[in-house]
């Protein structure tokens, strides 16, 4: 550029502009002599472009005013890296910022280190992370923020409680895993023989609590964790604590054995080869295994777990466990054409049964089908699955069906038609009359923790003689409860709102095979219908409708 010339400082550290306004044909602005000094030799020095901007000043009151004269400034300047360490997240994390050289040096990997070292940064440093950046600053433009996090500490993790391990199963988990005959094969006749105990076998153990993972910061700062607390092991019910071993549970009669959330009891159990009219009904206190089948009109009541190794046909069952039916239950619809069926099986548990027709079912478990269920009415507050657990490729059509969790199966509805009728509705109106009530409740208890609040930083403020001391201890002691109690309700409310979103993410059915006109899926004034045919897919409800998507 003419009048324009570039010369570098002997020390060659600094870089300078001669301009001689006179000479110079027009007034570059500061943008054109930027560009100048990165299209020259010296382009990898670090630009002042303040100074530029002056110097283009001074040129434009030359020109303007006729006064030239010479104008020689430092516009350039050669500069090392810039490197920074930066711990985040209470020293958990250590992040690099390192500006790359311009026309100056940057770092090696071992004054890198000792830069990090230098930092405090003592444990949890890669080294890997410290060459990428290295090489970013290599091939990157001249002054080129690079950031990267060098390091990370390990988090402590808390000790885990003792644990409660059942030594044996539930008779539920039996029928729905079943013996297997090789590595990749099994017996779906073989369930087993039927779980019941002798007085002396062990049934549960406790394992000790854990004593945690010992973290560390960046800084190589231990982090103690908090040791795991032992559970108290309380025998129920036909159990006893091992005089051997305190951290083992016994049966201490004979019976059929059940776990639950901790919990591990033994039910006297009631064992016959059939229930019908030479037998009469069967009430009792405990479970029932029956080896045989149950004919019409018979009705068995359980406290505990029914199991039944044949065929129900037109009985009343009901359980206070679970209910498990190894071939078939069947029933008749009443003949007034409504939806009641001659086959009610009541728990309050689950409910498994191999196949099914006409039947009543209703249950606070899941619903699990072997084969194939038609034409019946199911209540319950979990899923419904027909087929093996693993993979649901059985049969489901004709069914109405009320309940809270994902329906799987392999064919969904029938060829000719018959509908199926899923309602999602109780479930999630239930979750939706409890946010109610306790969002009231937390505005009460809001406005009332407020004002109080309020009178109490007053009282705070004020000199009180000392006979009311006694009087206000005991008002700060109910201010802090209060506290507490807002506290738990807020808790609770996020606690339900986030069990309404689940609820409508889990919702929804899924057919392996194929899913036929004439199924129906509502939650309350949302309803789907398949007009037609599909093939395999998954009925779910997002964004406040129902959306069918194929697998």
């Amino acid at each position: 550029m003419k009048g324009i010339t570039l010369v570098l400082e002997d020390s060659g550290k600094f870089l300078r502009l001669n301009v001689h306004t006179e000479q110079v044909d027009s007034s570059p602005d500061a943008k054109q002599l930027i560009q100048l000094i990165k299209d020259s030799e010296h382009g990898k020095l670090f630009v002042l472009e303040d100074t530029l901007v002056k110097i283009q000043q001074d040129i434009h009151k030359a020109k303007e005013n006729n006064s030239h004269r010479e104008i020689n400034e430092r516009v350039a300047e050669r500069r090392d890296a810039e490197v920074k360490f930066k711990l985040l997240d209470s020293d958990m994390l250590a992040e690099l910022s390192l500006t790359s050289a311009c026309g100056g040096a940057n770092p090696n990997y071992p004054q890198l280190l000792k830069m990090a070292r230098n930092a405090d940064i003592k444990r949890g440093l890669s080294r890997k992370r410290l060459k990428i950046a290295l090489q970013l600053a290599a091939i990157e433009p001249p002054g080129t923020q690079i950031k990267e996090v060098v390091a990370k500490g390990l988090p402590m993790r808390p000790g885990r409680n003792s644990r409660m391990l059942p030594l044996v199963p539930n008779a539920l988990e039996r029928i729905l895993r079943p013996q297997e005959i090789s590595v990749s094969r099994v017996d779906m006749r073989d369930l087993g023989d039927v779980i019941c105990v002798k007085a002396g076998t062990p049934l549960l153990r406790r394992t000790p609590p854990s004593q945690g993972r010992t973290g560390f910061t960046v800084r190589g700062e231990s982090l103690q964790p908090t040791p795991g607390e032992w559970q108290p092991l309380k025998p129920g019910s036909g159990t006893v604590v091992s005089p051997d071993d305190e951290n083992l549970l016994l049966a201490e009669i004979a019976g059929m054995p059940k776990f639950n959330q901790g919990d591990m009891w033994v039910d006297e159990t009631f064992v016959c080869k059939g229930v019908n009219v030479g037998t009469g009904n069967v009430n009792y206190d405990g479970a029932v295994i029956v080896n045989g089948d149950v004919t019409e009109k018979m009705i068995i009541t359980a406290a505990g777990d029914v199991t039944i190794n044949g065929f129900v046909e037109s009985a009343i069952i009901q359980a206070g466990g679970d209910i498990i039916i190894t071939q078939g239950a069947m029933g008749k619809q009443s003949e007034n054409g409504r939806n009641e069926y001659s086959t009610k099986l009541s728990a309050q548990g689950s409910i498994h049964v191999q196949h099914g027709q006409g039947l009543d079912i209703t249950c606070n478990g899941n619903v699990t089908v072997g084969k194939q269920l038609a034409h019946s009415l199911i209540v319950c507050r979990g899923s419904v699955t027909v087929g093996p657990i693993d993979n649901p490729n059985g049969n489901l059509f004709g069914c109405e069906i009320q309940c809270q969790g994902p329906i799987q199966a392999g064919t969904i509805g029938a060829v000719s038609g018959s509908n199926l009728f899923v309602d999602y509705s109780e479930g999630f109106n239930f979750l939706v009359e409890r946010i109610d009530v306790m969002d009231e409740m937390l505005k009460q208890i809001q406005d009332n923790y407020y004002r109080h609040k309020g009178r109490m930083e007053i009282i705070k403020k004020k000199r009180l003689p000392s006979d009311l001391a006694r009087k206000v201890n005991m008002a700060v002691k109910l201010y802090k409860s209060e506290e507490q109690l807002l506290a738990w309700v807020t808790k609770k409310v996020e606690e339900l709102r986030k069990a309404k979103e689940q609820y409508q993410n889990i919702i929804g059915m899924s057919a392996s095979k194929k899913l036929h006109a004439g199924v129906i899926v509502k939650l309350n004034n949302r309803t789907w219908k398949a007009d037609r045919d599909y093939s395999r897919g998954r009925v779910h409800y997002f964004e406040h409708q129902w959306h069918f998507e194929p697998k």
